[in-house]
């Protein structure tokens, strides 16, 4: 049976049994000191620390690689596009410039541009286990919950989660589609060419949608006949209380954070430079 992509995985781990608002809160956090900070030090103490979480929430590497593979090939685009738009960027940031070879113009390699992009790249690997970790150990329904003890108003909480729910179903329908549409003969391997392939792709979008459009009518209607929407607040069945993991998983990631950002801010500068 084929692995959903970015849907909860049930494992008995101790991330898994951290409320929802818990793990929002630190994935917030845990964001906001890797986007904010240039510093190399704090980026690769926050990547060893999204590896080791990750390790122990008991999520498989393989459960989630093609999205990951997805993420890597989006990551390549973006630092070839920041070299083409920008090669000198690590060098007006550090201040100097270490040339290792020319290429034309005012393309050469630098040190300097290798170490920028090196950290742009860090923050990535920062940033996308912690939110990969966030969405597949978070329950739809108990992230809803958790949206709604944070203020949010449950009609837009209860949106997110069947959002979702949907994913793995959008998974289904195209897998079942696909299979219909190879069924009559419509090759999707990469025994066709790209172009045919993309061409024959085609042939499942338009089913795929027609199918999407009737089971979020179905799902409106059942909710619209039940009632849903019509109090401004209501209860939730997977909601948890907070223990005292929750309280010391949220102290440890503000200190992670406030560290964080007195390293990156202490000297009014938030690149680390190693060239001066």
């Amino acid at each position: 049976m084929a692995v959903e992509m970015l849907s909860y995985i049930e494992r008995e781990s101790p991330v898994h049994r951290l409320s929802g608002v818990t793990k929002l809160v630190i994935f917030m956090m845990w964001s906001t000191a890797a986007m904010l900070t240039y510093d190399t030090r704090v980026l690769l103490f926050l990547f060893a620390a999204s590896i080791a979480i990750f390790i122990v929430s008991k999520v498989k590497l393989r459960d989630i690689a093609f999205v990951l593979i997805f993420i890597l090939i989006f990551l390549l685009l973006n630092n070839i596009a920041i070299y083409i738009f920008s090669p000198q960027e690590g060098v007006n940031i550090y201040g100097t410039s270490h040339v290792l070879f020319d290429i034309a113009g005012r393309y050469n390699v630098t040190i300097e541009q290798l170490f920028y992009q090196f950290n742009i790249t860090l923050k990535y690997f920062v940033v996308i286990p912690a939110a990969l970790l966030f969405i597949v150990t978070t329950h739809p329904s108990e992230f809803a919950a958790s949206l709604n003890r944070m203020g949010v108003n449950c009609k837009i909480a209860y949106s997110v989660s069947l959002a979702l729910r949907y994913i793995p179903d959008i998974q289904r329908d195209f897998r079942m589609i696909a299979q219909s549409q190879q069924a009559r003969g419509i090759d999707l391997s990469r025994n066709e060419k790209l172009v045919k392939r993309v061409k024959n792709a085609a042939a499942i979008i338009m089913p795929l949608i027609f199918s999407s459009l009737e089971r979020i009518e179905t799902i409106s209607n059942a909710m619209e006949l039940r009632g849903f929407g019509k109090k401004k607040k209501r209860t939730w069945y997977s909601t948890k209380a907070f223990r005292h993991a929750d309280y010391l998983t949220l102290f440890i990631g503000l200190a992670i954070l406030v560290v964080s950002l007195y390293i990156t801010f202490h000297d009014g500068d938030r690149f680390y430079n190693p060239f001066c």
